[in-house]
């Protein structure tokens, strides 16, 4: 198989900061190559962004359909081999369904669908197909968020008894205070949007990151939202008890009216012998405590870091990388998945991580809407 995967672009057109942070991520590691896109639904606007980011207009499609009945004509050795949906939230299941049904690789933006349903039978459609599915869960992609990963799995800890995540931003209070402009961005939107915009947007990476670093499931959670007006049918913040075990409890927290926040997303894990904190803004620094000993700091690049560590880092120890290079880990994991090759479970979020995160969504809305009452999360 040619070393360039060909890659297809569903939106992250024009100013897109999620858009930008793609097309790097797949360029680092030179294992993929853009073939074909609809970056933006006015066609003008579309061949005029291709054209300023140097992609081809000849594959270029008006629409998705168009999309993907001009991929479908195309000799198995010329078509889009995976696409990347990097679209608003509603439009990632019909999107990513259609994909995955008609034989193509799929690498999608969370969260992956609106409802814990269309989570279901995208999963069905997955299983079906048979190819490659990566959820864009970004931070996992981190040194030394896989290297608290592998240390946990092996014992570090001891047993687990306490995790706290948090995911604070203040950007949304520019819009929230403002009636009109609350009416009118997607994201406060429920038909775009989905039932969530505070736990869907943000305070899923933050649940998303204690499962896959600790490996345990969220059993049972209590959600308490905050919506600040009346006439604001989404949450911007909220507060969820979680329940991983009879005695492995904890707290995820999630704000986008945390005023002065910028990207605050930190997790700490707290067992028996040891504990973890790492913060988003500080991705270098993975912090180990103890009651006994002196606190430990682990940096990536350094030959003490597992394998799935290192296989994330690019640069000698002391040259900082970040979200680019965090995202680009998961197009990495998922080329050599696509192309076959052996990998780490843990190189890239999957279908179950996507089925996972709405079920916790749509358990945090149950929750708050039933009076903040204790909801199961199905296992």
């Amino acid at each position: 198989m040619p070393k360039k995967i060909r890659l297809g672009i569903l939106g992250g057109g024009g100013d897109s900061l999620i858009g930008v942070l793609h097309r790097v991520a797949s360029h680092i590691n030179d294992n993929y190559e853009i073939v074909g896109a609809v970056f933006n639904p006015i066609y003008e606007e579309n061949i005029g962004f291709a054209k300023e980011i140097d992609v081809p207009t000849d594959r270029i499609y008006k629409d998705f359909d168009a999309f993907i009945e001009g991929e479908m004509k195309l000799p198995e050795e010329e078509r889009i081999q995976v696409c990347s949906v990097q679209t608003p939230n509603f439009l990632h299941f019909p999107m990513a369904k259609k994909l995955l049904d008609n034989g193509f690789h799929v690498i999608c933006e969370k969260p992956m669908t609106t409802t814990l349903e269309e989570a279901k039978i995208l999963q069905e459609a997955h299983a079906k197909a048979g190819t490659v599915f990566a959820l864009t869960h970004t931070y996992t992609g981190y040194p030394m968020v896989r290297q608290m990963r592998e240390m946990i799995k092996s014992g570090a800890l001891g047993k687990i008894h306490k995790v706290d995540a948090r995911y604070y931003q203040g950007w949304i209070n520019t819009i929230i205070h403002d009636k009109e402009k609350r009416s009118s961005v997607w994201r406060l939107d429920p038909e775009k949007a989905g039932i969530s915009s505070c736990m869907g947007d943000i305070g899923v990476h933050a649940f998303n990151l204690v499962e896959y670093t600790t490996g345990l499931q969220v059993k049972s959670l209590l959600c308490d939202f905050n919506y600040l007006y009346e006439d604001n049918k989404m949450d911007v913040d909220g507060t969820v008890l979680v329940r991983m075990g009879d005695h492995v409890k904890g707290v995820i927290r999630g704000s986008q009216v945390a005023t002065g926040e910028e990207n605050g997303l930190a997790i700490a894990i707290y067992g028996e012998k040891a504990a973890f904190r790492w913060e988003q803004e500080k991705p270098n620094f993975l912090y180990k405590m103890s009651d006994t000993e002196p606190t430990q700091v682990y940096k990536p690049g350094h030959a003490y870091n597992s394998e799935l560590s290192l296989n994330g880092t690019k640069l000698p120890p002391g040259h900082p990388e970040g979200i680019f290079d965090s995202m680009a880990n998961i197009y990495l994991g998922a080329a050599r998945a696509i192309r076959g090759e052996q990998y780490n479970d843990g190189e890239f979020p999957t279908m179950l991580d996507g089925v996972r995160g709405m079920n916790f969504i749509e358990a945090t809305v149950e929750s708050h809407k039933g009076g903040n009452v204790w909801v199961d999360m199905e296992n």
